[in-house]
């Protein structure tokens, strides 16, 4: 396992706007996977009140390079006005799958999308 230079970027989004945008950032190649976790419920405090709104996590899986680019595209196509957007680094990866996701973002794939057969995307 070897030390890489992707990230993690976590991404709260409407639970009615979560696969518009999560199509949009694979799309565009901003980012290799985006898992989706099940709706959930936020409270938070915005606007000197504490608000409550039914939200999903996008668990964004992209390289440093793409952070950037990610975030302005976040802040273009996400309904809120201050969207959740933290950048957790990756310390190290299995290489094939680091490859992997090197190929999506980066636009180096030999023409297979697919990762190896023994890595499952997401994880």
């Amino acid at each position: 396992m070897a030390a890489c230079d992707l990230v993690v970027v976590w991404i709260t989004c409407p639970e009615d706007d979560h696969v518009a945008l999560a199509s949009s950032l694979v799309d565009e190649r901003l980012a290799a996977c985006v898992h989706v976790l099940p709706a959930g419920d936020s409270i938070y405090r915005w606007g000197g009140a504490v608000e409550r709104a039914r939200e999903r996590q996008l668990i964004v899986k992209t390289t440093t390079q793409q952070v950037s680019r990610l975030r302005d595209r976040v802040q273009e196509l996400h309904p809120y006005e201050t969207p959740e957007f933290l950048c957790l680094p990756v310390s190290g990866g299995d290489d094939r799958y680091v490859a992997w996701v090197h190929a999506m973002v980066g636009g180096t794939e030999t023409g297979d999308d697919a990762p190896p057969s023994d890595v499952t995307p997401g994880d």
